[in-house]
């Protein structure tokens, strides 16, 4: 059996009994939880709550929804102005979900939740028009692959399942893991692809302390639990940094761990990035001030920055310094007059000059965009 076709069964059985070996505990807010239905809640599998970074208005992407616990409890923080998706490839599981539909769209006051069906690497493409396709189009013959694909293409390019740069937050609950080891760096291409700039991410999911071992991977038990296609910890914060996000951060770390499989620790995690703006890098003049704790941080695109220091960004990098979540470590200070922009030519840990800055109105809690 596939690791695929490991999963798709695993979860079938969850959908239509309880998987208790499936599950972390998980500490879920108990008064979003009080309206949904008990079935949605039992047959949910997860190893954290990333519903808790819903924000009002947000278009909501789930990845992996399963039985659309973690949907229907976003659908309540979004309110009307927001929209909640939640994307599975497992048809039984999407029955569930989409079973209190009509019920949920009445307690909420509208309805705002959608399950579609799609694979989360591949988010461009629709399965459930492609169903209808090979319906109409089936596969018998060498050439017919060949068409399929070209089809395919076309869909993903004309209609697309996401479109690019529509989704505000994506949020998973223990499901990149079961994605193959060959599509996860594509999986997380797909995530930056449909994320607004600006726009954010809130993954939990399972890591393992040490890399899997390759007979640990052949066991599809193991996989389709959430054990053997676990990243090693460090690696899954690099493969978000190396999609382009910024901010990339480990938000939760259980101190225990879930399982331990032949001496490596497997635990959940919560892991916050963002989507940077597509600016270009132009000296204005700007300077950030790191407030510490440490002597000196570096981030990913390599500024160094100086703890107490008037540290020479570029005005992309001081926008993005002065807001959420960098607020509490930086400050945002704007030039005092206005320079003609020039393309960024500064070493790492070039300190600008307190001329340039003295006297500048600027704000320590300051929004994207007042520097």
């Amino acid at each position: 059996m596939t690791i695929e076709a490991g999963v798709l069964e695993r979860y079938s059985q969850g959908a239509e009994s309880i998987q208790a070996d499936l599950c972390c505990p998980v500490d879920y807010d108990r008064a979003l939880l009080a309206l949904l239905p008990q079935e949605i809640i039992d047959k949910d599998y997860g190893c954290g709550d990333p519903s808790r970074y819903v924000q009002t208005g947000d278009v909501v992407l789930d990845l992996g929804s399963g039985s659309g616990k973690i949907c229907y409890m976003a659908a309540q923080l979004v309110g009307d102005l927001g929209q909640v998706i939640g994307v599975d490839m497992n048809d039984d599981m999407l029955s569930l979900a989409r079973k209190y539909q009509v019920e949920m769209a009445e307690k909420l006051g509208s309805d705002r939740v959608s399950f579609v069906k799609g694979q989360i690497q591949d988010l461009a493409l629709d399965l459930a028009a492609m169903n209808e396709h090979l319906a109409q189009n089936p596969v018998r013959h060498a050439e017919d692959v060949i068409a399929l694909r070209a089809w395919q293409e076309q869909q993903r390019k004309t209609a697309p399942l996401i479109k690019d740069n529509s989704i505000d937050l994506v949020v998973s609950n223990c499901v990149l893991n079961l994605v193959h080891d060959s599509d996860k760096a594509q999986l997380i291409q797909e995530i930056f692809r449909v994320v607004k700039p600006g726009g954010r991410v809130a993954i939990s999911d399972i890591v393992c302390d040490e890399p899997v071992p390759a007979h640990l991977k052949a066991d599809t038990q193991l996989w389709s639990g959430c054990i053997s296609g676990a990243l090693q910890e460090h690696d899954f914060l690099q493969a978000f940094v190396a999609a382009g996000f910024v901010a990339v951060t480990l938000d939760k770390w259980e101190s225990a761990a879930w399982q331990v499989v032949e001496g490596i620790e497997f635990r959940a995690v919560t892991i916050t990035a963002i989507k940077p703006q597509p600016e270009p890098c132009l000296d204005k003049g700007h300077a950030v001030i790191y407030r510490g704790p440490f002597a000196e941080v570096r981030d990913d695109e390599g500024h160094i920055f100086y703890r107490g220091q008037r540290m020479a960004v570029c005005e992309r990098t001081c926008k993005l310094l002065s807001s959420a979540p960098y607020t509490e470590h930086f400050i945002g200070i704007a030039p005092v007059q206005a320079q003609t922009p020039q393309n960024w030519c500064h070493a790492p840990g070039t300190v600008r000059s307190v001329k340039e800055t003295k006297g500048a109105a600027h704000k320590t809690d300051c929004a994207p965009g007042c520097c």
